[in-house]
């Protein structure tokens, strides 16, 4: 009988040292609560929730407490685990593209092509990165690490991966958890900025209905885009090549199917794994850092360039543009390649001074600008740094 004791009690002392409870830190806890937190905002407050569940779930999975040293193999740091395999689309930089040729299937560029000034307007709102690149320089990052953190204004959560994974590795979780938080708190962050920085009377400018764009032109369009971008900037080639890419599918009228997939089942499993491994990529050993603390710090301070350099850019575009062209700077915050989600943003706060105004079309424009600008400064500074 003692010795039955004996050995239960060494198989339950063994079991416990298993556990999740005797692994358990305040690291952990801290975590799980921000987890949940992200997944209240998503489910009470739907800011982002494609975006945020994915995240906020899968920082619960990567910060679950386990036992480092019994080889289990769960861990998304642990070579050979299911959860580290996963990940090597993020740390390889694969998914991204993928995500970007699901938004090229589904993005119109119309608003674009047929006003092409507002171009201007989302190349305008880059100077969010290159201003958060040189305070990151300022506090003493390293300048690889500095790119990868200033990415984080424009606002894009595939291309801050992309370029973190590529300069940064060791910050792409709180590189990529920053970008995908600020694009969920768009409808908090932009607005108080953009009533700041305009008058009444600016917010109720009326802009010309855009024109008709032809199919011939819709097609051309990727082709010349791809052509002229990646002459410039060849380092951002595989996110301009699949943006591009998909758009002509969504465009060409006789790769339906191709284009229904990309912007369906591929980009929506995609978002799946993206956002569970970046979410369990956020172990609290790696995470909570005080390197995390002043990304999170510098990400706001990059969004928030980002969006006041476009409305600011429009105000001082206006002084030279006739009475009949002017452009409502409060599509300037769409600068930000958060695609439609600023857009909308831009139609909201117009309509709270001009019910009858309606924005979202033109405001379309740099948007879809602000996507090609953030793929195009990724490639700039990979083309610098690499």
């Amino acid at each position: 009988m003692g010795e039955f004791l004996s050995f239960l009690g060494s198989n339950l002392s063994d079991f416990w040292v298993n556990t999740g409870f005797a692994n358990a830190s305040w690291g952990n806890l801290a975590m799980l609560i921000i987890g949940c937190f992200f997944i209240y905002l998503a489910i009470k407050k739907e800011f982002e929730p494609m975006l945020l569940i994915p995240i906020g779930f899968g920082m619960l999975i990567g910060n679950m407490p386990f036992n480092l040293d019994a080889g289990l193999e769960i861990g998304i740091y642990e070579e050979g685990s299911v959860l580290n395999t996963l990940y090597q689309g993020v740390t390889s930089g694969w998914y991204p593209p993928l995500i970007f040729l699901g938004i090229g299937a589904m993005t119109d560029f119309s608003a674009l092509i047929s006003n092409p000034k507002l171009m201007l307007v989302g190349a305008a709102a880059q100077f969010g990165i290159f201003g958060a690149y040189m305070i990151a320089l300022l506090i003493g990052f390293e300048p690889n690490q500095a790119a990868a953190i200033g990415i984080i204004g424009g606002a894009d959560g595939p291309t801050a991966i992309f370029l973190s994974s590529k300069l940064a590795p060791n910050l792409l979780g709180a590189i990529a958890v920053s970008a995908y938080s600020y694009m969920a708190l768009i409808p908090v962050l932009q607005p108080p900025i953009m009533r700041l920085l305009t008058t009444k009377k600016e917010r109720v400018i009326r802009m010309k209905p855009p024109r008709v764009v032809s199919h011939t032109e819709k097609v051309i369009f990727p082709i010349i885009g791809l052509i002229l971008t990646t002459l410039f900037v060849p380092s951002g080639l595989p996110l301009l090549g699949m943006l591009f890419f998909g758009n002509l599918l969504k465009e060409s009228g006789v790769t339906r199917r191709l284009a229904t997939t990309a912007s369906g089942p591929l980009i929506d499993t995609i978002t799946i794994l993206l956002g569970v491994t970046v979410g369990a990529s956020t172990q609290a050993s790696q995470f909570l850092t005080w390197n995390s603390v002043f990304i999170f710090t510098l990400g706001a301070f990059s969004f928030i360039i980002a969006t006041a350099s476009g409305v600011l850019f429009v105000k001082i575009f206006n002084l030279f543009l006739n009475k009949n062209n002017k452009i409502n700077p409060l599509i300037g915050n769409a600068g930000v390649s958060a695609v439609p989600n600023s857009a909308r943003i831009s139609q909201v706060v117009g309509r709270e001074y001009d019910p009858t105004n309606y924005l979202l079309m033109h405001a379309m424009g740099p948007n879809v600008a602000g996507v090609i600008g953030s793929a195009v400064a990724a490639g700039i500074l990979l083309g610098f740094l690499l």
